[in-house]
């Protein structure tokens, strides 16, 4: 079975076609600046490797674009449209009303519509995907996979705010929980790589990227996620502060005469380890660099960043009442060794031990913590686009199965 993965943003369209059978990439690649000039870029698996100018002022373009590539006699995959089997979208915000992956209808697109107050920057952009696919692809199966959905698990307990109930009631504000396609994905191969059963052990999953959540994982089922009722929860990120006291919000806004809208343009995009380094980055790559160069608020960036870090973790592992996994995946956490040892420093009371030499090993998948740990330490590179595509066609065969019941 052939599925081919998009995730459609307000101006570029990423994109993977992937076998699977045998999980293999056959083309991948991203349609960027849509509607200013157009940058085409594409991969095959056989090594085929473009980058090109090309007009797309709408989606609608950009899919037809790696369409013409796919099926192109010299770099293309696959001979025909007829040959992918479904089209798995990656969709961020299903609030309440999805917990699982979705055939996309008429009244599945209506009910993300109602959560775009939730998600406005990303569910708008992820259904001009959609609607770009379905009209140029009208006779393919199109299978939703919600960001929310993995973090629907969560009981009141850790998913309510401690504002009045009928906010609640009336307008569904609660801690929702991002990154769940990752956080899936991660939690499950971890499990896999130690030879576990997931459904019975505890999986802290620390997805740490431009944006970052930490996701607890207890028998295959989250019981908290970082990020809450938006992805500006949680840990100090990129551009984003975390958490936050809401009474200093007032307090700034007052004395810098600034608006809402004002302030929530700082929260989101000038504040995380770029507002704390004095806007000298949000790439950890660079304040690291800075930081070995003696800038302190480089240095301060960091390890504010690794001290929230660490405080999730300890805070989940009460949570879960234990942890069996702490598994460190995305940009950074695949990346960044030092970060990942100066978290687990503050660790080593749970009886974490790091292996320095395995810490810097660049692998899919490498336990970095040593033989005396009494948890595994792991670094896992995560498969969104793998998860979307398993996701996608456990759907498809699903439908198929019950085609065939008498």
């Amino acid at each position: 079975m052939k599925i081919l993965v998009i995730n459609s943003g307000s101006s570029s369209l990423k994109f993977q076609v992937i076998n699977s059978g045998t999980e293999q990439v056959l083309a991948k690649g991203v349609c960027e600046r849509i509607g200013i000039d157009g940058v085409f870029n594409y991969k095959t698996g056989s090594g085929v490797s473009i980058r090109q100018e090309v007009p797309m002022q709408t989606h609608k373009e950009a899919v037809n674009t790696l369409l013409d590539m796919l099926v192109d006699p010299e770099r293309g995959v696959i001979k025909d449209y007829t040959e992918i089997d479904v089209v798995g979208h990656r969709l961020v915000h299903g609030g309440e009303k999805f917990s699982g992956s979705v055939v996309i209808t008429e009244e599945v697109i209506q009910a993300m519509k109602e959560c775009n107050d939730l998600a406005p920057l990303h569910n708008p952009a992820n259904l001009i995907g959609v609607y770009a696919c379905r009209e140029l692809m009208p006779d393919l199966l199109m299978v939703g996979i919600f960001d929310t959905a993995f973090n629907q698990t969560m009981e009141p307990k850790a998913f309510l705010y401690g504002l009045p109930y009928r906010y609640y009631e009336k307008y569904k504000i609660r801690r929702y929980g991002f990154h769940g396609i990752s956080h899936k994905y991660v939690s499950q191969r971890a499990a896999e790589f130690m030879r576990q059963d997931p459904s019975a052990v505890k999986t802290i999953v620390c997805h740490l990227g431009n944006g970052a959540s930490i996701c607890a994982v207890k028998y295959g089922r989250v019981v908290d996620n970082s990020m809450g009722f938006t992805p500006l929860e949680g840990l100090v990120m990129g551009t984003r502060c975390g958490d936050v006291d809401a009474g200093a919000l007032e307090y700034l806004a007052k004395k810098e005469n600034l608006d809402f809208r004002q302030i929530m343009t700082i929260l989101n995009q000038e504040s995380g380890v770029l507002g704390i380094s004095s806007n000298f980055s949000s790439d950890f790559r660079e304040l690291k660099d800075a930081e070995i160069k003696y800038n302190d608020k480089a240095a301060l960036a960091r390890e504010i960043f690794v001290y929230r870090v660490a405080k999730y973790i300890g805070s989940y592992a009460a949570a879960m009442n234990g942890v069996d996994n702490i598994v460190f995946t995305a940009g950074v956490g695949e990346n960044d060794s030092d970060i990942r040892e100066q978290i687990c420093e503050y660790l080593e009371f749970l009886g974490i031990t790091i292996d320095e030499v395995k810490n810097r090993e660049q692998a899919e998948a490498v336990r970095i913590s040593d033989g005396t740990s009494r948890i595994n330490v792991l670094v896992i590179k995560t498969n969104e686009e793998l998860e979307i595509a398993r996701e996608a066609a456990a759907v498809a065969m699903e439908i198929k199965s019950k085609n065939r019941e008498p």
